[in-house]
């Protein structure tokens, strides 16, 4: 598709954003589900990105930085494949099947500004002996913003490249090769939903794990209701537990049973 200027600027203003937010993390703007979203919403094909971005956040959900070890970039491998794919006309199929070679690419380019805002951090170090607070604010907003432009420079190098010469690309990969990145990134949800179960499996939550499995497997009700249904539980649980109450008994209030809950799973793990 076409795009004026304002919605190029604006998908650039996203990808710059996606950059700080990959290692900001607050408020988890480099997420395929927001990022895809936003593009979509500058695009004006919102379905397409919500599928798109919905099944890109399947592939990510494990993905996370853990000490120095970087896991695979989804700021770039989400803004580039909602350009390929809502901008330059690739399949759905097509995107999620490249996405995970496009977050190996940005987990390099990463790494590689990473390595260059090391000079940032020294040099934020003499400006805080010298008590320069204006260039510790300096060294600190440079280094998110070559973060920005390490998202955002590819993002526009990929709009400026024409439509027909990414479909010739994308259809000159053999077939075997999507293929294989499709399944691939199949496998890669799965591990991701293994991932996160892993870390918040406990004794006190597997049933609510295994009640849920079995309402998914046998009605027709939507993740919605399912959330609804398993916050219900929750509270009910907390309340009708003992341990979970500070009086010993079942009547405890919500509030004492809330806290109660968080200090007895803190020592489940």
């Amino acid at each position: 598709m076409d795009l004026n200027i304002i919605q190029i600027i604006l998908i650039l203003f996203v990808a710059l954003l996606a950059g700080y937010g990959s290692v900001i993390d607050s408020f988890q703007m480099h997420q395929p589900i927001i990022t895809v979203t936003l593009i979509g919403l500058i695009t004006g094909d919102l379905e397409t990105a919500l599928i798109l971005g919905g099944s890109l956040q399947m592939i990510v959900l494990g993905w996370m930085n853990v000490g120095a070890a970087q896991s695979p970039d989804t700021a770039l491998a989400g803004i580039a494949t909602a350009i390929l794919v809502l901008v330059k006309g690739a399949s759905t199929g097509e995107g999620i099947a490249i996405a995970i070679p496009l977050a190996v690419a940005g987990q390099a380019l990463t790494i590689f500004v990473r390595t260059l805002s090391v000079g940032l951090g020294h040099y934020a170090d003499r400006a805080a002996e010298e008590g320069n607070l204006r260039g510790i604010d300096i060294a600190a907003h440079a280094g998110m913003f070559l973060q920005g432009l390490r998202v955002a420079i590819p993002a526009g190098l990929i709009l400026a490249v024409p439509a027909d010469t990414v479909t010739g690309i994308l259809n000159a990969i053999p077939e075997w090769i999507t293929g294989g990145l499709a399944v691939g990134g199949g496998m890669v949800v799965a591990v991701g939903y293994a991932m996160v179960i892993n870390m918040m499996a406990s004794k006190s939550t597997w049933p609510f794990f295994f009640l849920g499995f079995a309402l998914a497997a046998v009605t027709d009700l939507n993740l919605i209701a399912m959330g609804i249904i398993g916050v219900a539980l929750a509270l009910v649980y907390i309340e009708l537990s003992p341990k979970f109450n500070n009086n010993g008994g079942g009547g405890g209030s919500a509030s004492g049973g809330v806290e109660a809950a968080l200090d007895n799973i803190l020592e489940d793990y």
